[in-house]
């Protein structure tokens, strides 16, 4: 287990305590509770982004890898030799895999499977894309600088797609955050003001039909409790599945909408359980 998991488990079991007995019966006791937990999951999720940043950097160095290959094929050297002098050359992340691909490829490993675990390892789907490309147009008897040449120009090609994508929604990026918190307004506005209107009206019908001994009093705190919980769970609903719409509309995967869900979900809790805690 790495030492951040660690120390941040271990405030975890220290923030814990000192919440109950320090904000216990506060407005803030719910709030010191969610950045508890937030603090336990913090590690993961950083982890989380490091990997999506990973992954797109991969992408761009595995760009500059195809090209590296093309001009060594393009100078009269075999695809086999331009993998394996390209493997002490520095390819920031990709690099491990471009030096193990190399390395089976010198153990002489067919260069069919050992692209298929290049594209594995890496666990990118462009570079699986890119690499199934290659090895059809390798069986089939392809020229290979054009099969490389026309791998750059998809891999090219992709980047600026995303990218054309992302800036031309960042606008609805934007909107939907603002939509979101609205909608926590609006929530908040029925919570504080709405239902103790609702409440009191019911409290008004029920003294007056006890009055009259049609029905006994059943109190306020059942009302109050069933509003809270369904307007916490409406929150929560609306803030995962509007984080992987965000995730999906901007960069083209719902897994890169679980850093938006999270933060959503994370800032509506506090935002609802302090301005009204349970």
């Amino acid at each position: 287990m790495e030492i951040r998991y660690i120390i941040t488990f271990i405030l975890f079991v220290t923030l814990v305590p000192v919440n109950f007995i320090l904000l216990f019966g506060t407005r803030w006791f719910y709030t010191g509770l969610i950045l508890s937990l937030a603090l336990v999951g913090l590690p993961i999720f950083l982890k989380f982004l490091n990997d999506n940043k990973k992954q797109k950097l991969i992408e761009i160095e595995w760009l500059e890898y195809i090209r590296a290959l093309v001009d060594g094929v393009r100078s009269g050297l075999p695809i086999t030799q331009s993998i394996i002098n390209l493997k002490d050359k520095d390819f920031g992340y990709l690099t491990e895999h471009t030096r193990k691909l190399a390395n089976q490829i010198e153990w002489g490993i067919p260069i069919t499977n050992a692209f298929l675990t290049f594209a594995k390892d890496t666990g990118n789907r462009v570079i699986k894309r890119s690499v199934n490309v290659l090895l059809q147009a390798e069986k089939s008897g392809g020229e290979m600088v054009e099969v490389l040449e026309s791998v750059v120009n998809s891999v090219v090609s992709i980047n600026i797609l995303k990218e054309e994508r992302k800036s031309s929604i960042f606008s609805q990026i934007v909107q939907g955050y603002i939509v979101f918190f609205i909608f926590i307004a609006i929530m908040l506005v029925m919570e504080v003001k709405l239902v103790p209107m609702i409440q009191g009206m019911i409290q008004g019908m029920q003294g007056g039909l006890s009055g009259a001994g049609i029905i006994e009093g059943t109190g306020e705190a059942n009302v109050n409790l069933n509003f809270k919980r369904i307007f916490l769970s409406l929150i929560i609903i609306q803030g995962f599945f509007a984080g992987l719409m965000i995730g999906k509309f901007s960069e083209g995967s719902i897994k890169y909408g679980v850093k938006h869900s999270v933060a959503l979900i994370v800032i509506s809790l506090l935002i609802i359980l302090t301005v009204a805690p349970p």
